[in-house]
């Protein structure tokens, strides 16, 4: 069966980056929650309740199997999205314990934002940090003591990864700081990037996982200690008196609520395990057919002299702009064509307003769905363009 097989005929979908296209056994799962047992989870004694609270335990436990991390030491909590995640521990955390936040140039405005926000509100000195080509850090370039650290493990323009991730959450540990990663770009294709490293926290987006959207923080449980609560509500207390209150996530058991203020997602949560099998299920051709594609469409682009890629290597996601183009008009020009791609900053307006001093980009993301014959019809619309 084709898990895509509402795409319709010459229909071509490149904007994986922002959120990813569902396979057919997730829309199910997502539909059967709603049709069969549609309920809320927690202290519901009712049988769909029952149902729904399993579904949703079974989705925790195969996100931390994905990323490799025991449930010993790591928790996962699930938010709106890796926006909100990052701007939810950045805004508990206690200043008193750390001496600088630090993030990196090639940011998404998700951490480059809320570090902004960080600093102002901590009064503590914000530091932005450089990226190699192919995405590590110098080390040995800055100083980690107590620092909060906040960047990306795979960029949402090009796709570069933060190869070095290891080494350096054993610097900021060592140093006595934390690391916050977001991994939005990561998870679909480039998760091995982060799996098994321990770093405090790892915010990323389901929407991007093939998955419904919903945000997810894999936390370790000792950063609990830096942690002001300031995010409570329904869902997060076990007793409630006139001025105090027992939080549920002095329960190791009930760890999770830390995050997880109010009523949940709980569809989407499932839809979100839903989608964790489904790749683990994913035929090895499948993968092999996302590595074709983003070569052969890489190979075409960099080909050409009026093609001005961002890329310095190949990538599932790859960001360009063709010499005398306006791109949101090309990007006009390939929707009526049934070529669906982004186009401006991609929310990195620093680097690549600031820093590159780039025009307007246009970005194709890849994604599992994508057929050989989307790449042809992408090769054969733009070569008619770069000959004009």
């Amino acid at each position: 069966m084709n898990d895509f097989d509402y795409l319709g005929e010459g229909e071509v979908y490149l904007d994986g980056a922002c959120q990813s296209l569902r396979p057919r056994p997730v829309i199910e799962a997502l539909n059967k929650y709603y049709t069969e047992h549609n309920s809320c989870g927690e202290r519901v004694k009712y049988k769909w309740g029952k149902i729904t609270d399993e579904k949703v335990e079974e989705t925790r436990e195969k996100v931390l199997k994905f990323v490799k991390l025991s449930p010993r030491k790591y928790t996962a909590s699930f938010t709106l999205n890796t926006t909100y995640g990052i701007n939810l521990i950045l805004s508990q955390l206690k200043s008193g314990d750390f001496k600088k936040v630090m993030t990196s140039e090639i940011e998404h405005n998700s951490p480059f934002l809320a570090t902004i926000a960080f600093a102002e509100r901590t009064g503590l000195p914000r530091e932005i940090m450089t990226r190699n080509d192919d995405g590590s850090i110098n080390l040995k370039d800055y100083d980690f003591t107590k620092a909060v650290v906040v960047v990306n493990c795979a960029s949402n323009f090009d796709g570069r990864k933060l190869l070095n991730v290891s080494e350096l959450t054993k610097a900021v540990h060592k140093a006595g700081g934390i690391i916050i990663i977001d991994a939005a770009q990561a998870m679909a294709h480039s998760a091995d990037v982060i799996r098994g490293v321990e770093v405090d926290a790892i915010c990323f987006s389901a929407h991007k996982l093939y998955a419904p959207s919903l945000g997810v923080i894999v936390w370790r449980d000792d950063l609990d200690k830096h942690l002001n609560h300031r995010w409570l509500g329904g869902g997060m207390v076990d007793d409630v008196e006139k001025k105090s209150y027992t939080l549920s996530a002095e329960n190791k058991e009930h760890r999770y609520t830390r995050f997880e203020s109010g009523l949940q997602a709980w569809g989407e949560i499932i839809g979100l395990g839903a989608a964790l099998d489904w790749l683990d299920r994913l035929p090895k051709k499948d993968w092999k057919n996302l590595e074709n594609n983003t070569k052969e469409l890489y190979d075409f682009l960099s080909s050409s002299p009026r093609v001005h890629l961002i890329n310095k290597e190949p990538n599932p996601t790859m960001t360009f702009y063709i010499e005398g183009l306006d791109s949101h008009l090309l990007g006009e020009a390939l929707s009526r064509e049934n070529i669906m791609a982004r186009t401006g900053y991609f929310c990195v307006h620093y680097y690549l307003d600031h820093v590159l001093h780039q025009p307007p980009l246009i970005r194709f993301s890849l994604g599992i769905h994508n057929r050989p014959e989307d790449i042809e019809k992408i090769k054969r619309v733009l070569g008619k363009i770069l000959e004009a």
